[in-house]
């Protein structure tokens, strides 16, 4: 019977790690595409179809950026335990699906842009999760230290 006990606690800490990671990488992807829609809305970013220059892009690469670090420090938050682990876990998500993406468009350029975009997203997916990881850590141990 002990081990049937047992059993639900590490299914219950996989589903908090799954929904920390849901919980931090879902507000990022949507920030990122209603970003995209009100910039493409306001004429920043051309129309779908047409390629953007490398303007529009370094500001999608900043504000992804940001969203990213976001993210992965919501993700550290919800983390059930270990959360530079969950933080970095959320980064390599976001490098896998950033190479798929640049796989993917790398012979399009004339309908996605230049190709230092897709190779950006791909080279700071982890080091912004890192951050993000790292802010919380960091915010954390402020707020231990204030309640010794």
């Amino acid at each position: 019977m002990i081990g049937t006990m047992d059993t639900p606690q590490p299914r219950l800490r996989a589903a908090r790690s799954i929904g920390a990671l849901l919980g931090g990488i879902a507000p990022a992807v949507v920030l990122s595409l209603a970003t995209d829609a009100a910039l493409r809305a306001i004429g920043v970013f051309p129309p779908a179809g047409y390629p953007p220059g490398s303007g529009a892009l370094l500001l999608a690469l900043i504000y992804r950026s940001a969203y990213g670090i976001a993210g992965s420090y919501l993700v550290a938050r919800l983390a059930p335990d270990r959360p530079m682990g969950h933080a970095l876990v959320s980064g390599t998500l976001g490098l896998l699906v950033s190479t798929a993406g640049m796989i993917a468009t790398w012979n399009a350029e004339q309908v996605y842009g230049p190709r230092w975009y897709p190779l950006a997203l791909v080279a700071t997916a982890l080091p912004c999760a890192w951050v993000g990881g790292w802010l919380y850590l960091s915010f954390y141990a402020r707020r231990l230290r204030r309640t010794e």
